[in-house]
């Protein structure tokens, strides 16, 4: 059984506050499912091929500038026959080499454009949610949690974009989310919450 879904971000330092608000949304989508988050690293650290293959998921960011190693990432992803999901940053000024990246890509597969933070996390939870639903057995959903993630999902689908007022920090680097629903402690005790009487 599938457990974790693997998420990898491809995205440089100038979009910090996307890859904050990226990593902070999954948790509102309606499973039991828990995440590995891996961000491209921005402080000089390798990159993980490993990661970027076996990804679940895989979204490259593009804002003002493409800088290492997100081409790095690109390439390991194609080169295992990989495709990420491309976003890109409207009304921004974009270096020669950003614009050059841009039109390579283009002609592989096409931009989703985002206009902020907001923006981009909706329309990534919608996308989630659907390769979620598609792989339901891969993941093991119950039928309830199928049920509760549809209707979620029309209710992301039919609601416009929410603005994200307060996206606090700490979430901009990889990261691993446990469901306490699927995590089995291997030592110790998993602690829960009290529940109001």
């Amino acid at each position: 059984m599938v457990d974790q879904i693997l998420l990898y971000i491809s995205a440089a330092g100038d979009l910090v506050p996307e890859r904050e608000a990226l990593s902070q949304a999954v948790v509102e989508i309606p499973v039991t499912l828990g995440w590995r988050i891996i961000q491209s690293p921005y402080k000089g650290e390798p990159v993980n091929p490993d990661a970027v293959t076996a990804a679940d998921v895989h979204l490259l960011l593009l804002g003002s500038d493409i800088r290492a190693p997100i081409g790095l990432e690109w390439l390991y992803s194609r080169r295992f026959g990989r495709l990420p999901v491309l976003f890109l940053k409207q009304d921004i000024q974009r270096t020669m080499a950003a614009q050059n990246f841009m039109h390579h890509i283009e002609a592989q597969t096409t931009w989703h454009l985002f206009k902020n933070s907001s923006d981009l996390s909706q329309q990534v939870l919608k996308l989630l949610a659907s390769h979620i639903l598609e792989r339901a057995n891969y993941y093991a959903l119950s039928t309830k949690e199928r049920d509760r993630l549809t209707s979620w999902q029309d209710e992301l689908n039919a609601s416009g974009t929410k603005n994200i007022e307060d996206i606090r920090g700490g979430a901009g680097d990889s990261s691993v989310i446990l469901s306490p629903e699927r995590y089995i402690p291997s030592e110790g005790v998993l602690i829960q919450p009290k529940e109001d009487d």
